[in-house]
């Protein structure tokens, strides 16, 4: 008999198996509604199958006749679900062709019955794309097999939503980086501001990815998620939405405001001092407010009024504003915002003036999928530590470091990635955190050091004389593999070069407008 051989045919991933009933739609619904179509089916699954854990617990603990009572469900933190609304009830009637009326009832249904779920659930949605009742049934098929609960550690609904959100970033290619933060970056944001405490605010917060990392983050570090309060706010409809259900499947209680709302011109925590702040602004964003609205706001108090052109410093003002006594704040922004002229410069002066800014890390291209623009992670904080030295005899010298800001590049970081994108690994990510919580200690001397490509702690003198530049490269040391190569004489050479190409443009430019003269013909400079 002949020896069985072992195939090495590869299992298809849960995201990969989903994505693949989901195109199953294509030409009934818009490639952009895919994520929302999922999502919801997803976690209407999801909770349908922690519904029935429950009930099933219930009777086996003789407690049967307590099977339809709400708060026996409740008071475990789980979503109580009417017959209509659960997915027994919608896989048995997927072949029927109001399935997308049933589902959209069904929705409706667990929205009114569950007060942590309201806003958040698509409303007629379903109905409302009128799709393919055929197609839709045999995405409801896919989804049915799947086990929820296989692993009650397993982050299901957050781990197809970040599939397929950077599966349409990297297919459409539209937008500016805001629908989207990598996972990577997000933990970086997390480990570096250490949010064990106190109250969390996101003012562009998406789907509610820095909320999420943030309770791992905590739960990582053995704290207690109860010691946080969750606050954020949301310009997308539809974003909104899968934000409050993302967070809601988690447990985590979080005011995101009573709607979508525009941050500039609908504040939704216009009294809030926030203790952590983590953020993905839109990078550069246009036209964010007429010429003549938030001129005199409260939030820019003290600093001059960003301009309408772009709104990096609005977003960084709106933050500052926010942070609390000793609150601190980590966000990414695009590169422009370290050295822009005008307004931004007198606001980028002041910040450091004020010892808000912490630490500038240059982050390295091609980790969003939207967007391939130099991004730089920011870190301001209310209550920079004041570090101390030793001198020669081992003596304590405390001085004051006001106006020092770290800068770490991690421009060579990262490993390929979906083929034409890259991502930070742990090993990178863990050296960039112990570098800032090292230079962040007392005796920082013992446990930081610059280092040439890197890193580099300047002080306030530094950066004044740099004109208020916050771009790493005008203070990190950076060497060169011949150690004898002339990097300023070099330039030098090439701006005589330069100069000798303009000249000799200059003069036949002038030759040509004279020859056309001598014919009788008159050219426009």
């Amino acid at each position: 008999m002949a020896k069985k051989t072992a195939t090495s045919k590869k299992q298809k991933s849960l995201e990969e198996t989903l994505w693949d009933a989901a195109n199953k739609l294509r030409g009934s619904v818009e490639s952009s509604e895919y994520k929302h179509i999922v999502l919801s089916l997803i976690f209407l699954k999801f909770i349908s199958d922690i519904f029935e854990k429950r009930k099933e617990e219930l009777i086996d603990a003789g407690q049967e006749k307590y099977v339809d009572l709400v708060l026996a469900y409740t008071k475990e933190n789980v979503f109580y679900l009417p017959i209509e609304s659960r997915w027994r009830y919608i896989q048995k009637n997927s072949k029927q062709e109001d399935v997308a009326l049933k589902i959209d009832t069904a929705l409706s249904t667990i929205e009114k019955n569950n007060k942590a779920l309201q806003g958040a659930l698509p409303d007629n949605y379903f109905s409302r794309l009128g799709l393919d009742a055929s197609k839709l049934a045999a995405l409801i098929d896919v989804i049915n097999n799947i086990d929820t609960l296989a692993n009650p550690h397993e982050d299901v609904v957050g781990r197809v939503y970040e599939y397929f959100l950077a599966k349409f970033a990297i297919a459409e290619g539209k937008g500016k980086g805001e629908f989207y933060t990598p996972k990577s970056i997000v933990n970086l944001i997390a480990e570096l501001i250490e949010p064990y405490k106190g109250k969390i605010y996101d003012p562009c917060c998406g789907s509610g990815g820095m909320f999420v990392q943030s309770i791992k983050f905590i739960q990582n570090h053995k704290g207690n998620k109860k010691d946080i309060s969750v606050y954020g706010q949301e310009y997308t409809g539809a974003t909104y939405k899968l934000a409050k259900m993302n967070l809601a499947i988690r447990g985590i209680s979080a005011n995101l405001g009573a709607a979508a709302k525009d941050t500039f011109a609908n504040d939704q925590h216009e009294t809030l001092k926030a203790d952590f702040i983590m953020a993905n602004p839109p990078f550069n964003q246009k036209d964010w407010r007429a010429s003549d609205e938030l001129v005199d706001d409260h939030r820019w108090d003290g600093y001059e009024t960003p301009p309408t052109s772009n709104a990096n410093y609005g977003w960084i003002l709106h933050m500052v504003s926010k942070l609390s006594e000793n609150g601190v704040a980590g966000f990414v922004l695009s590169n422009g915002a370290l050295s822009d002229e005008g307004v931004e410069h007198k606001i980028r002066k002041k910040l450091i003036e004020d010892d808000l800014v912490e630490a500038i890390i240059l982050l390295p291209r091609k980790l969003f999928y939207t967007t391939d623009i130099g991004v730089t992670l920011w870190i301001l904080n209310k209550n920079k530590k004041k570090h101390s030295v030793e001198d020669d005899a081992h003596k304590r010298d405390y001085r004051d470091r006001t106006g020092e800001v770290l800068f770490i590049d991690m421009r060579k970081c990262g490993i390929p990635f979906e083929k034409k994108f890259i991502d930070l690994t742990d090993k990178e990510l863990s050296t960039t955190i112990e570098t800032y919580h090292n230079w962040q200690q007392e005796n920082w001397t013992k446990t930081y050091n610059n280092i040439p490509e890197y890193c580099y702690s300047s002080t306030f003198k530094e950066i004044k004389e740099n004109n208020f530049s916050l771009v790493p490269n005008k203070y990190i040391e950076f060497k060169f593999s011949n150690e004898s190569f002339d990097f300023d004489g070099h330039l030098a050479k090439l701006q005589n070069k330069v100069d000798v190409i303009l000249q000799r443009e200059k003069q036949e430019k002038s030759e040509l407008f004279r020859s056309f003269k001598e014919s009788g013909y008159e050219l426009q400079a």
